[in-house]
């Protein structure tokens, strides 16, 4: 699979992301395969487990904000969900447990597409 292919099975714009590159599929390349080694959703599963909402939070707004860059749309949307839910402290426990499962499956299907990525 190509990156571009990667991008489309992931319902994201390639070429948003590619534009940012400044057009280098490469670096594009290079960055969406760093993000599979990033800790980032690694801490917010261990900061979910410990129901430490401070720590979660700070972790989904890392994972927006990369996803926003990496241009990976539908997990930054999640993230960005998940992180306004966390953002004033939880009112809700059962409804950031649900948004943190939705990352969590965006998450593993992004990190699956790019590892499928044989450019």
């Amino acid at each position: 699979m190509t990156i571009q292919e990667c991008y489309e099975n992931l319902n994201s714009n390639y070429n948003d992301v590619a534009n940012r590159f400044a057009g280098s599929k490469a670096l594009v390349l290079k960055f969406a395969k760093k993000f599979c080694d990033d800790p980032g959703y690694q801490l917010l599963a261990d900061s979910m487990a410990e129901k430490d909402y401070k720590e979660a939070f700070r972790a989904a707004h890392t994972i927006k904000g990369v996803c926003a860059n990496l241009g990976f749309d539908v997990l930054f949307k999640v993230s960005g969900e998940l992180t306004e839910l966390l953002r004033n402290g939880v009112s809700d426990e059962a409804a950031v447990e649900a948004k943190f499962n939705q990352v969590t499956e965006e998450y593993h299907k992004t990190i699956d597409m790019i590892n499928q990525v044989t450019e």
